[in-house]
């Protein structure tokens, strides 16, 4: 059973499950660890939002057992800033981060049978492939179109009210003015 969905998600700590086993170093985990394992030497370029990262997974409970992996599969793609992955990753150059996610962020009590039982920590191993560079184009795209439609909605709205009024104002008096005009003329 694979759990790609969910998994993107507990990579990274968006929006968190996890599985259970009562073990005492289960319960000792409460918040969310990110540990690097391979880091290259130099780094000259670094992930950051907006950012497309194409990564390879593999999940375990803390008892090893392997519940999701990318490995036999084509890499996952990911993009930074949409609280699915972790910033500050190396371009071109192998690194490998361990997350570790406790049990209260992930599945949670009810776990996901059979795979996952309730109330666990997972583990993931999560290594780069490759990072895509945010275009310029994407860039206007993903910072500055939401902000203009931010300025265009009281825009639009306040057109709507101008002209609104002004087909108000043009309207041809109603019949009672219009008999008040006969009446004067007689």
């Amino acid at each position: 059973m694979k759990l790609k969905s969910g998994i993107l998600i507990v990579l990274f700590g968006a929006f968190i499950f996890a599985t259970s086993e009562d073990s005492e170093s289960e319960k000792n985990v409460e918040e969310l660890v990110v540990e690097t394992l391979v880091k290259p030497e130099t780094c000259t370029i670094t992930s950051v939002v907006g950012d497309t990262l194409a990564i390879h997974y593999t999940g375990r409970l803390l008892d090893g057992k392997v519940i999701d992996s990318s490995l036999s599969r084509d890499p996952l793609v990911v993009e930074l800033g949409k609280r699915t992955v972790i910033s500050g990753m190396c371009s071109g150059r192998v690194q490998k981060i361990k997350v570790t996610i406790p049990a209260h962020l992930a599945y949670g009590k009810r776990g996901y049978p059979p795979t996952i039982p309730g109330d666990s920590v997972l583990e993931f191993e999560v290594e780069v492939v490759s990072l895509t560079q945010q275009t310029p184009w994407q860039k206007l795209v993903n910072d500055i179109f939401p902000l203009v439609c931010l300025a265009l909605v009281p825009t639009l709205l306040g057109l709507v009210g101008i002209y609104l009024y002004n087909k108000a104002k043009a309207q041809p008096q109603g019949r009672k003015k219009s008999k008040d005009k006969k009446s004067k003329k007689k």
